[in-house]
């Protein structure tokens, strides 16, 4: 296949057709960096997907978390559901690293709780870019930390073809090669199981499983089979298995670098002994020789990543490989939130290395692991292909040297919401009338707020006038936050009083009142771009209205004002040319989990209607199979809060 096919019941309208031929021909000319200026609810993500069909490049999308890239996921794979979209995150749903405090004589061990389901999805992005062209990796930040060497992988991948001749105990150590295990009684990813001539393979970025059949040294046939079932998914020519791991490396350059990693270990233990720190010199000889035994015997050690400038043949200070070397050299790179993103990559290198350098100044590790790190942002310049920035905010980085391109009118006619400035003294009673107002229409209300302080205050202050309040900010934990969110959307609460929450990543239609407190106390929470993202909050509904209460209009207030007016003035000149009509956008409303517990509670007064406590064992085993059901999915979040919860049942 190869090529991209977008598949959508839409059709590009207002701005989109516009910036989708403007950002297609700006790739197709060469140029290095373009920014689309795209507003809230404007179809950002839908006109990066028609780009990307019309260019038809592998493209890298970048996002800023987790959870905004399992979105992302989602989208680009409803778009292209005939094409490899992929999934690259940190697998970590816990990680404890390595570290030393020397002030207390305190080693931490690395600690971590590595999620399958996403390791699979790693696996699977680094597999498919490198069988075809037409994928799309959506990333976090994690594509910049190091991975294996692609030619290794390369090596080290063991093509199949029926008709052809390979001898099965031969084909056995090329999997183990692989850092594939045998496991004959309950093979998972990862694993192999011999029978006689059939051995079947469970790759590690698959969920099925591959049956090879042998007849003498001749394969015979190659099926592709169901995991739990064991029924025939299809039946294959040829196949291809990847190694079961990103850093597995042939076993004669593990036989060559062994010898090069004890020298270094010889050379950091007499430097250790000649400066008189006899302990670290004993410390870094015994952890080397232990690492150098587990890696001669079985091709692995813990920790194996802090080796890895020995093991891609690297010098002293040469970037690691990472997810983009995966990438063609025509490969597409687009960074949404890019405000947020370019931040996030700019500092992960500094925050990397003085952690390390502390483990090996006292012997916890060689100084080869200084060079298992992420890239520095000069490094990632020089890898960035043609990029494009996306973001309601662009900062200057992203529109310097960049040609900008607006996305400003939405498909659904909606204008950027009317910008009021109210002042300081009466915002209490300004509010509660705005607020009454609101909740007569039976829309709901944000109000930003500049410490937590203030917001519970608030909140109770509300409350004691008989309005449903909340509060929100990051002393309340994630299935609460799920919660009040729904409850705000369910019309439970009218309003919602946050700080910096309310900024970005909120999908909520029904708010028509952004209520800005202390407006005009410049700083990072009052900046122009913090100012524009909150504003987009009541940017998807037709009577979305944002209220500054401030005593001046400062430089932040007044950017956001004029930038407000320049797009409310686009957007009405397309609806009065092309007789749109503003809608509200429509939303499902997300299940809480308080849900679940309300339904095993009905279930267990079915069958005893004069119980009044519910089978918390019965409880658990449900949460537990919908949150492995919502990783599944990729519904990190939701699988996040339910992991939350159980854990809370389990401590009652």
């Amino acid at each position: 296949m190869n090529r991209f096919k977008l598949e959508s019941e839409y059709k590009p309208s207002g701005d989109q057709p516009e910036a989708i031929k403007k950002l297609s021909a700006g790739i197709i000319a060469g140029k290095k960096t373009q920014t689309l200026l795209g507003v809230t609810g404007s179809g950002k993500t839908y006109t990066i997907a028609n780009v990307i069909e019309k260019v038809n490049r592998p493209t890298l999308v970048v996002s800023q978390n987790k959870t905004l890239a399992a979105q992302l996921f989602s989208e680009f794979k409803h778009f292209f559901p005939n094409n490899r979209v992929e999934y690259f995150v940190s697998y970590y749903d816990y990680y404890q690293p390595e570290a030393y405090v020397p002030t207390t004589d305190t080693y931490i061990a690395k600690d971590s709780s590595v999620n399958d389901e996403i390791e699979k999805y790693r696996l699977s992005a680094t597999c498919s870019l490198l069988e075809r062209r037409d994928v799309i990796v959506v990333a976090s930040v994690s594509c910049i930390y190091g991975l294996g060497d692609p030619s290794d992988i390369q090596q080290l991948q063991i093509e199949l073809e029926v008709g052809g001749y390979m001898d099965r105990d031969s084909f056995i150590r090329e999997l183990v090669d692989s850092q594939y295990n045998r496991n004959d009684i309950a093979p998972s990813r990862g694993h192999f199981s011999v029978k006689g001539d059939v051995v079947d393979v469970y790759p590690s970025y698959r969920d099925d499983f591959i049956r090879i059949e042998f007849w003498g040294d001749e394969i015979e046939a190659v099926t592709r089979k169901e995991s739990i079932t064991g029924n025939t998914i299809e039946r294959l020519d040829e196949a291809v298995i990847f190694p079961a791991t990103h850093f597995a490396a042939p076993r004669e350059k593990i036989e060559h670098v062994i010898p090069t990693i004890m020298g270094e270990m010889e050379e950091a233990v007499a430097k250790f002994e000649a400066e008189g720190k006899l302990i670290e010199a004993q410390r870094i000889f015994q952890r080397t020789n232990y690492d150098m035994e587990m890696l001669r015997e079985l091709g692995y050690c813990n920790g194996i990543e802090n080796y890895s400038r020995h093991m891609t043949g690297r010098n002293e200070g040469d970037r690691p490989y990472t997810l983009l070397d995966f990438f063609p050299d025509d490969y597409l790179l687009v960074m949404d939130e890019s405000h947020v993103s370019v931040p996030q990559f700019r500092g992960m290198y500094n925050a990397d290395r003085s952690r390390k350098q502390v483990l090996v100044d006292h012997g916890f590790r060689l100084p080869s692991a200084l060079d298992n790190r992420p890239l520095n942002f000069t490094e990632y310049e020089t890898m960035m292909n043609q990029t494009i920035f996306v973001s309601a905010t662009p900062a200057e980085y992203e529109k310097k040297d960049s040609d900008i391109i607006e996305l400003v009118v939405r498909p659904t006619g909606l204008l950027d919401p009317e910008i009021t400035i109210k002042p300081l003294e009466s915002q209490i009673d300004d509010l509660l009338h705005e607020i009454t107002e609101r909740i007569k229409r039976k829309e709901r209300v944000l109000v930003t707020c500049l410490t937590k302080k203030t917001s519970e205050d608030l909140s109770d202050y509300l409350r004691d006038l008989n309005i449903r309040a909340k509060y929100i900010h990051s002393d309340i934990d994630t299935i609460e936050r799920i919660d009040i969110l729904k409850s705000l959307r369910e019309g439970s609460i009218d309003v919602l009083i946050g700080i910096n929450l309310l900024r970005e990543g909120m999908d909520l239609p029904e708010v028509s009142l952004v209520a800005i407190l202390d407006a005009d106390k410049e700083g990072f929470l009052r900046s122009d771009t913090a100012l524009i993202q909150i504003a987009g909050r009541a940017a998807r509904n037709v009577n979305g209205k944002v209220i500054l209460y401030a005593d001046r209009i400062t430089k932040s207030m007044q950017k956001l004002i004029d930038v407000s007016d320049e797009r409310r003035a686009k957007q009405q000149k397309y609806n009065e040319e092309n007789n749109v009509t503003p809608r509200t956008v429509k939303r499902a409303i997300q299940m809480d989990l308080h849900m679940y517990k309300q339904e095993d509670e009905e279930e267990s007064l079915e069958v005893a209607e004069d119980e009044e406590i519910y089978d918390i064992n019965a409880l658990l085993e449900k949460l537990n199979n919908e949150m492995l059901e919502a990783a599944e999915n990729l519904e990190f979040e939701r699988a996040a809060a339910l992991r939350d919860k159980i854990t809370e049942l389990r401590k009652k």
